[in-house]
C-alpha cells in the first residue's frame, strides 16, 4: 500500500512539448537574410539615366536587412504579425538604422491612427446592431445563392469606396461579413465560402478605391506629384472617367476569381432570404444608439470627402476628422472602456510597423536604390515593356511599403526614361496608380487586407497563394488598360521619341 502511496504521489515525467520544426526553419530563416544583408560587402551604386549615383549606404542596406526578415516572418507568420512589426522598430533602434525616437515615432504615425479609427467605427456598427441591419437587408435581396452573395457584397463594397475611404469601408464591411458567414457555418471554423468572402471583400476594397480620389489618399498626392514634375494638372473627373471601367472590370473578374479559387462549400443557403426578412423584422424600430452612430459616421464621411472641394476646410487633417468620430461614440455612450480593449491592437501594430519599415527604406534611399536599378533594366525596351515593368514594381513595392512612397520614388525615374522611349507621362501616371491601389500579396499593403485577416479564415500563407494568380491578373488588365481601353477612350499613350 505504501509503494501505491508513494507511487502515486510521485510527479509525472514532464510531458515531451512537440517541435514545430517549420516555424523555428523561418525563424531563423529571417534571422539569416537579415545577417546576409546587413553584414554583406557594400554593394554597388546605382546610376539614374542622367548619370547620377545612388549610393547604398550602410543605413539604407540594414533597411533592406529589416525588410528582408520581415517580409520572411510576415509571410510565414512565425510569431503574431504585431510582434513582427515591433521587432522592426527594435533592429533599427539596436543597429542604429535610424534614431530610435524617428523609428518608434511611426508607429503612431496619423495614417495608423487614422486605420485604429475606421476598426472603431466597424466595432460600432456591430455593437449597435447596425451591421446585422445591413446584412439581413441585403441577403433579402440578393437571396439565396452564395455566388449571388459574393457578388453583392463585393459590389457593395467597391461602390462605398468611391465616396470614402477604402480602409473604412473595410472596417464597416468587416461585421456585415462576419454576420453573413455566421449563417453560413454553426462555428468560426474556417470556411471556403468564408476565406472568399473576406480576401475578395479586401481585393475589391482596392479595386473600387482606385476610381475617385476619394478611396485613398495615394490618388491625390500622386497627383499633387505628377503636377510638380510634369507642369500638367489632372482633374478629379479625369482620373475618374479613366479610372472607372478598369477598376470595375477588376472587381468582376474578381469576383469570378473567387468563384473558382473559393468556390463554397454549399451553393444555396436554403431559407436564407425569407430567415434574413424574418430576422430582419425582429430588430424593431431604429433605437438611439443606432441613429446617432450613423450621424457621426455620415457627418465624418462627409467632411472628408468636403475637404477635397472645399479649400476652407483643405487644412483639416483627416485622421483628426475620424479621431473625432471615436471620442463622439465614447461621448455617446455609444462605446465603453471593455469596448476599448477589444480592439484587434494585433492589426494595429501590423500597420505601425509597416509605416516604420516603408519611411526606413525611404529616408534611408534604399528605396531610391531599388527603384533606379529596376527601372534601368528597362531603358532600351520596348514602350508597353518599359510601363508593365514600371507598373510591376509599384505593385511589388506598395506590398510592402505605402503606395504613395512606391509611386514617389519610381515616378520621377520612370518620367525622365519615357519620352526616350515614346512613352507618355499620363500613361505612366494612371497605370502606376491602378497596381498601386491593389496589393493582393502582404497583409501589411493594405489595410482592408488586414481587417479581413482578423477574420481568422486565412492564413498569411493563404493569402500569399491566393494573392499570386490575383496579382497576374493585376498585370492583365493593366496592360490593356494601357493599350486598348485607354487609348479607345482618348488618353495619350505615345509621344514622339525625343
Amino acid at each position: 500500500m505504501s509503494e501505491l502511496t508513494v507511487t502515486q504521489t510521485q510527479a509525472p515525467a514532464a510531458a515531451k512539448v512537440a517541435v514545430n520544426y517549420r516555424r523555428l526553419f523561418f525563424t531563423f530563416l529571417g534571422i539569416a537574410v537579415f545577417s546576409i544583408i546587413y553584414w554583406s560587402p557594400p554593394w554597388p551604386d546605382a546610376i539614374d539615366p542622367l548619370g547620377e549615383h545612388f549610393v547604398l549606404s550602410k543605413e539604407a542596406k540594414g533597411a533592406l536587412a529589416v525588410f528582408g526578415l520581415a517580409a520572411v516572418w510576415w509571410v510565414f507568420e512565425v510569431v503574431p504579425i504585431g510582434i513582427t512589426s515591433i521587432t522592426i522598430g527594435v533592429l533599427q533602434a539596436l543597429f542604429l538604422i535610424r534614431d530610435p525616437k524617428v523609428a518608434f515615432k511611426d508607429f503612431m504615425d496619423p495614417s495608423v491612427l487614422f486605420i485604429f479609427g475606421s476598426i472603431v467605427i466597424g466595432m460600432v456598427f456591430t455593437k449597435t446592431g447596425l451591421t446585422k441591419r445591413l446584412a439581413y437587408k441585403m441577403l433579402s435581396i440578393v437571396g439565396e445563392r452564395t455566388s449571388m452573395i459574393y457578388l453583392g457584397c463585393f459590389v457593395m463594397t467597391a461602390a462605398l469606396t468611391h465616396v470614402m475611404a477604402h480602409t473604412a469601408v473595410a472596417a464597416t464591411m468587416f461585421p456585415l461579413l462576419m454576420a453573413i458567414h455566421s449563417l453560413y457555418a454553426d462555428n468560426d471554423t474556417p470556411t471556403k465560402f468564408g476565406k472568399g468572402l473576406f480576401i475578395g471583400m479586401a481585393y475589391v476594397a482596392g479595386a473600387g478605391s482606385i476610381i475617385t480620389l476619394l478611396g485613398a489618399a495615394r490618388g491625390a498626392v500622386a497627383l499633387g506629384f505628377y503636377k510638380d514634375i510634369m507642369n500638367v494638372d489632372i482633374s478629379f473627373f479625369e482620373l475618374t472617367m479613366y479610372m472607372f471601367p478598369v477598376g470595375w472590370l477588376m472587381v468582376i473578374l474578381l469576383w469570378g476569381f473567387i468563384m473558382v479559387l473559393a468556390r463554397p462549400e454549399k451553393k444555396r443557403i436554403e431559407g436564407l432570404k425569407e430567415r434574413a426578412g424574418r430576422m430582419y423584422a425582429e430588430l424593431g424600430r431604429w433605437n438611439r444608439k443606432e441613429i446617432l452612430t450613423v450621424v457621426i459616421v455620415l457627418a465624418t464621411i462627409f467632411i472628408i470627402a468636403l475637404k477635397n472641394f472645399v479649400p476652407a476646410l483643405s487644412s483639416l487633417n483627416k485622421t483628426g476628422i475620424m479621431l473625432c468620430s471615436t471620442i463622439a461614440f465614447f461621448v455617446c455612450n455609444i462605446l465603453d472602456l471593455d469596448d476599448l480593449e477589444e480592439i484587434p491592437w494585433n492589426i494595429i501594430l501590423l500597420f505601425a510597423g509597416a509605416m516604420s519599415i516603408g519611411f526606413c527604406l525611404w529616408e534611408t534611399g534604399a528605396a531610391k536604390w531599388m527603384a533606379v536599378n529596376w527601372l534601368q533594366l528597362f531603358k532600351d525596351a520596348p514602350g508597353i515593356v518599359f510601363v508593365m515593368g514600371m507598373a510591376f514594381f509599384v505593385m511589388i513595392m506598395t506590398n510592402f511599403i505605402m503606395n504613395v512612397a512606391a509611386i514617389a520614388i519610381s515616378l520621377p525615374v520612370a518620367l525622365v526614361v519615357a519620352p526616350y522611349l515614346g512613352v507618355a507621362g499620363e500613361v505612366i501616371l494612371f497605370s502606376s496608380l491602378v497596381v498601386a491601389g491593389m496589393p493582393f500579396l502582404l497583409l501589411v499593403g493594405a489595410a482592408p487586407n488586414a481587417i479581413a485577416y482578423n477574420s481568422k479564415q486565412f492564413t498569411t500563407g493563404e493569402f500569399v497563394m491566393y494573392g499570386i494568380p490575383a496579382s497576374i491578373l493585376l498585370m492583365v488588365v493593366t496592360w490593356l488598360a494601357v493599350t486598348v481601353i485607354w487609348p479607345l477612350m482618348g488618353m495619350t499613350t505615345t509621344v514622339p521619341i525625343a
